[in-house]
């Protein structure tokens, strides 16, 4: 019976040791894809890159947080100085709407603040503000080209929709996400299993400009 109980115990040790590897693998394969093939969506990554390491078992996938720490180190390992640049041009155009929008709060958030942006990466901000028909006039009132849509997010298990306009400076797309005042002091999330989504202000993107 000891013996049985132990070599249970290996199974369970393997078994754990063996996801984790596979997790490893499958982050690692999402970041290459997405900085190689240009894909900016982590689902999509996730799936193609367990398709690639012959992983059926969805158990197993990385999360988000994840990709983006093994996003950080390939880019770092054979993209540091076209990523410190690309960084730096999109914080730079990220800086220029802002200053445009800064009657409607905007807030910095995705890969161009985290510093994991590939070659084909949106510039993604928030907004907050009680009335989302005012950011769409003033775009229009600008002359200002744009596509309006939706996204979803999630506050706790609750999915909201918001509206979405997206312009674009110089061949980069800039999705202005529009909340409420009151979402701001939620910790929103791109999925249910997601993290938190870290944004910033201008004056703080403004300093990381400063620092580079």
């Amino acid at each position: 019976m000891k013996d049985r109980g132990r070599n249970k115990g290996r199974e369970r040790v393997l078994t754990v040791t063996r996801g984790d590897d596979e997790r490893l693998r499958i982050a690692h394969l999402a970041a290459r894809l997405m900085v190689e093939d240009g894909i900016e969506d982590y689902a999509l990554a996730k799936k193609k890159a367990a398709r690639q390491a012959g992983v059926a078992d969805t158990r197993h996938l990385p999360g988000n947080d994840e990709i983006e720490d093994a996003l950080k180190s390939y880019q770092q390992t054979f993209h540091a100085d076209d990523q410190r640049d690309r960084v730096q041009e999109l914080r730079e155009k990220a800086v220029r709407a802002m200053q445009e929008l800064a009657a409607f709060n905007p807030h910095l958030c995705g890969s161009v603040l985290s510093g994991s942006a590939g070659k084909y990466a949106d510039i993604n901000l928030q907004m907050f503000t009680d009335d989302a028909k005012a950011v769409e006039l003033f775009l229009i009132g600008r002359g200002i080209d744009y596509k309006p849509g939706q996204t979803a997010l999630y506050s706790g298990d609750a999915r909201i929709t918001v509206p979405v306009f997206t312009m674009n400076d110089d061949g980069t797309d800039i999705e202005i996400a529009v909340l409420s005042p009151r979402d701001a002091r939620l910790p929103l999330k791109t999925s249910l299993a997601g993290k938190a989504i870290e944004r910033a202000k201008l004056a703080a993107v403004e300093e990381l400009l400063a620092q580079a």
